[in-house]
């Protein structure tokens, strides 16, 4: 079951060469919702110095998706130890640590997160002794921990105090604590999307910007957390990320974002494995298509935002200013965002040859007066966070709405490459329902083929 078993192996294999005291085995590791899963654990002890030298306890449980998804990482107390909370530990004895908040493949190793943990616990000591009457009154909470730990949590123990599922819990995750990603929040939070909001603010240190500022101002229904697991069981993953890195070519920008990716998107699709991803990094179709691969999940759960935002402006702009509201309602911008998308209208039985080619002129003349009015209008970070937030709306209340949203191509217009490109598609919880047909127009088929082309050979090139 383990999507990158020999890279898995080859880490066991240097954590027993270093700390032959460790134990491996397969347990049943019980989620925090509830949900259930075999997976690879080993336990045995670190040598820490605190004055004296100690032998500390641990357990640690390798994910599927390890090395691109970090450890989850328990003390294992004996009866006569008592769990020091602090600012490492919480209470249950689950470790946290900024190696794991920072977990990135290849440069993240299950040997360098034990040093870590070393040194974070030689400066705060996890563990104390236990009185010989103080362990007994602690005896039935180490048992309980230790099933907590070892996935066997008590279901009956669950239901009496009620669990965060019960009912309809729509919870969306925004990734990046970005200027994109703050919008994002704002404008979900005001369109009352979701029952809760995450941001997962991956920069380094303390919360910064925008993201401070949501804590100072407490926006209801808004949390910020450096922690995968805080977007557990979350309906959409909202991708904003983009890579600062000093890279000089654009392909090295692409590579960069990619690389990024390889330590986000396995974590989230972990914690949220029902989720629909949508992508709003740039360029969005390429990183669509890295989501896709890198989370497994099918195609119809993986979304890039598009031209989704052109859409709604075309048809504005067609209602509102040109007048023309007929054709609005089934007009649409395709393919490739930036200067090579190109607008097109949904299929429609006309059974005249004549009368479909005389609409199709006068269509393109009014096309056209749209198309250079849209020109003028950017795409600042509030905007694509408002088309954010209405594509989420959507998905998680399964509007059936149809949005240019960025999809697997494959099959349309003869494209044979695994590329995403801008297409008509009706949207729920599941994604995406079904690709709406565009009307057969050769200057289409012909844009949306060049872009296919290009962004194939681009995919190429990339190290995934």
């Amino acid at each position: 079951q383990y999507k990158f078993r020999d890279l898995t192996i080859e880490e066991l294999k240097n954590v027993s060469k270093t700390y032959p005291n460790f134990t491996f085995s397969m347990n049943t590791y019980t989620f925090k919702d509830g949900s259930q899963k075999d997976l690879l654990n080993f336990s045995g002890t670190v040598p820490v110095k605190y004055g004296n030298s100690y032998n500390i306890p641990i357990c640690l449980w390798i994910l599927d998706s390890h090395p691109f998804a970090p450890p989850i990482c328990f003390l294992k107390p004996t009866a006569n130890m008592g769990i020091a909370v602090g600012k490492h530990v919480d209470a249950r004895g689950r470790i946290y640590l900024p190696y794991l908040q920072n977990w990135s493949h290849p440069k993240s190793t299950l040997i360098g997160l034990i040093k870590e943990m070393i040194a974070k616990f030689e400066e705060e000591l996890p563990l104390y002794s236990l009185s010989s009457s103080d362990a007994a009154r602690q005896s039935e909470l180490l048992s309980y921990i230790a099933k907590i730990t070892e996935g066997e949590t008590d279901m009956k123990s669950r239901n009496k105090t009620g669990g965060r599922n019960e009912g309809c819990f729509n919870k969306i995750t925004v990734v990046g604590a970005g200027e994109l990603g703050i919008a994002c929040v704002l404008a979900i939070a005001a369109k009352g999307v979701a029952d809760k909001v995450v941001l997962l603010d991956l920069s380094e240190g303390a919360a910064k910007g925008g993201a401070m500022d949501l804590e100072i101002f407490a926006v209801p229904n808004v949390e910020i957390s450096k922690d995968f697991s805080a977007s557990s069981d979350s309906k959409v993953v909202v991708l904003t990320v983009n890579s600062l890195g000093n890279a000089q070519t654009y392909l090295d920008v692409i590579q960069s974002n990619v690389d990024l990716f390889r330590g986000i998107i396995p974590a989230v699709s972990h914690y949220s494995q029902n989720a629909v991803l949508l992508v709003a990094s740039h360029p969005v179709e390429v990183m669509t298509f890295v989501s896709w691969k890198l989370s497994s999940f099918p195609k119809s759960r993986v979304i890039g935002v598009g031209a989704n935002l052109d859409s709604e402006r075309l048809q504005y702009i067609l209602t509102n200013l040109l007048k023309a509201e007929v054709l609005a309602k089934d007009a649409w911008v395709v393919g490739e965002q930036g200067e090579d998308k190109v607008p097109s209208w949904t299929s429609c039985n006309v059974a005249n040859q004549t009368e479909a080619m005389a609409a199709r002129n006068s269509r393109e003349q009014v096309a056209n007066r749209a198309m250079e009015v849209l020109k003028g209008k950017g795409q600042r970070s509030w905007s694509v966070g408002l088309s954010v937030a209405d594509l989420a709306d959507s998905i998680v209340k399964d509007k059936r709405k149809v949005h240019s949203v960025s999809t697997l191509a494959k099959g349309c217009c003869n494209i044979n490459s695994e590329v995403f490109l801008s297409l008509p598609c009706i949207l729920g919880t599941s994604g995406v329902i079904e690709v709406v047909r565009l009307e057969e127009d050769p200057l289409v088929q012909e844009k949306l083929q060049s872009s296919a082309g290009s962004i194939h050979d681009l995919q190429q090139q990339l190290k995934l």
